[in-house]
């Protein structure tokens, strides 16, 4: 049985710094509860028309911690401001890419964090795919929170 993990957010709207009308900033989430060895974030946008859902931001091996600081680097292998891994989100790219909906439009995002019994043995740049299959069988805590994201 996985436990509950409490996630939050400093708002429950995006700021610009962590869209793609200002800094393009990953946010801080903060974790409430956390007994694991290591945590993944994994953010969706789950109701993108075009398609079924979107993935901005995939990131694993945080070491637990209680605050997951922001503006992570968009680096695949970070070291600071902590070190973590980060994969290739739906963009393409590596690292977080901050809300932008449509101009007019009001978006979800899920902040899905999974709190695992160890480190994964998966490359930087990995897609969310082999995230998934990386955490079969590791995941001891899961918890969400959402945010909102207007244009």
């Amino acid at each position: 049985m996985v436990g509950h993990l409490h996630v939050s957010l400093d708002f429950l709207e995006f700021p610009p710094t962590c869209t793609c009308d200002g800094g393009d900033e990953s946010p801080r989430i903060q974790l409430h509860g956390l007994d694991s060895a290591s945590v993944a974030v994994w953010v969706v946008n789950p109701y993108i028309r075009s398609c079924c859902s979107f993935t901005p931001w995939l990131v694993w091996n945080v070491q637990a911690m209680a605050i997951i600081p922001g503006n992570i680097p968009k680096i695949p292998r970070v070291t600071s401001p902590i070190a973590c891994y980060q994969g290739t989100n739906d963009h393409g790219i590596t690292g977080y890419t901050g809300p932008c909906p449509p101009s007019g439009e009001s978006h979800r995002y899920q902040i899905r964090v999974y709190g695992l019994d160890t480190m994964l043995e998966i490359p930087p740049g990995s897609t969310g795919r082999e995230l998934v299959a990386a955490m079969r069988g590791h995941v001891l805590q899961y918890g969400e929170t959402i945010a909102m994201c207007t244009r």
